[in-house]
């Protein structure tokens, strides 16, 4: 769900352009929660892989209809093809397996338990990119994944498998977001961006006549070709928010999918997410802009000791 996170600012001035930015940011999160909201009603209508097969085909067709003409093939260039491979491979993980998740369960649940992943961004960083982790980040990770458990409940038998699967989607998306700032050091972002959709539109273009069942409902049909331009056109206004406006102050609007999530699921599904979800997700969405905070903290006091 997103780029490294920036110094937080010690005052923030909403100037005409940061305002675009977050508004740009709050749209593009709202597509993704209507990309989940389609994935999910289809999901239980046909293969989960066709449905992922939409959202990355059209997705890629976007990209190459606005960037290719632009760019050329020097869209392809990066100096480590190897990591951008991985990263695309982890990106097509997450999406197939939250897909199949969220056709079992409601989606503010999915959501809920997905805010695990920027906690695990912060314990992977220690080891994957040498990143120091002080004790009161420590103890916000861990007190997160309380949040977590309290929302799956292990045991207890009262959530289905399918939220292990949504957990070990973010541990996924941890790594996915990890390869990302490591791309950010050498390869432009829209280059990295294409690569997500071609690698994942051409490895489910292989695999999905295996599975396909061709719709025939108008609306199917429909959702069919809203996915990927859903999705595509969400990617696009995520990139222009992040031209405008500091990643720091657009990184808690994330949160704000709980809401998108917790609405479709009332309206179309008539679910709504249960008190130790709700008490579950506050704890993981306290302790994840605690988190922020804490690391934008750290770089200050690294850029102020620098001067």
């Amino acid at each position: 769900m997103s780029p490294r996170i920036a110094p937080l600012p010690e005052r923030i001035a909403i100037t005409p352009q940061p305002l675009l930015g977050l508004l740009l940011m709050l749209a593009a999160i709202g597509l993704f929660s209507t990309l989940d909201l389609c994935a999910k009603y289809l999901g239980q209508r046909m293969p989960v892989l066709e449905v992922a097969w939409a959202r990355y085909f059209g997705h890629f067709l976007i990209m190459a209809v606005f960037l290719l003409p632009r760019r050329g093939l020097g869209l392809l260039r990066t100096g480590r093809p190897v990591l951008q491979l991985t990263r695309s491979l982890l990106l097509l993980a997450c999406t197939v397996g939250f897909f199949v998740a969220i056709s079992y369960m409601p989606l503010a649940d999915a959501a809920a338990i997905g805010f695990v992943s920027p906690l695990a961004v912060t314990a992977l960083s220690v080891p994957l990119l040498g990143e120091p982790v002080g004790p009161r980040r420590w103890t916000a990770v861990a007190i997160g994944f309380i949040g977590a458990l309290i929302i799956v409940r292990p045991g207890f038998g009262m959530i289905h498998w399918a939220a292990f699967v949504v957990l070990g989607v973010a541990f996924f998306y941890a790594l996915y977001q990890i390869t990302t700032r490591m791309l950010a050091a050498t390869d432009d972002p829209l280059t990295t961006l294409f690569y997500s959709a071609l690698v994942g539109a051409a490895l489910l273009t292989l695999a999905v006549p295996f599975v396909w069942e061709t719709p025939t409902e108008p609306l199917e049909i429909a959702l069919m070709l809203a996915v990927g331009c859903i999705g595509g056109f969400g990617h696009y206004l995520l990139i222009r928010a992040h031209g405008l406006t500091p990643v720091a102050v657009l990184a808690p609007l994330t949160y704000t999918s709980l809401l998108w999530n917790t609405l479709y699921g009332y309206i179309v599904f008539d679910d709504l997410p249960d008190r130790w979800t709700v008490i579950g997700a506050s704890i993981l969405i306290a302790t994840g802009l605690y988190v922020l905070y804490r690391e934008g903290v750290r770089q200050r006091e690294a850029r102020e000791s620098a001067e």
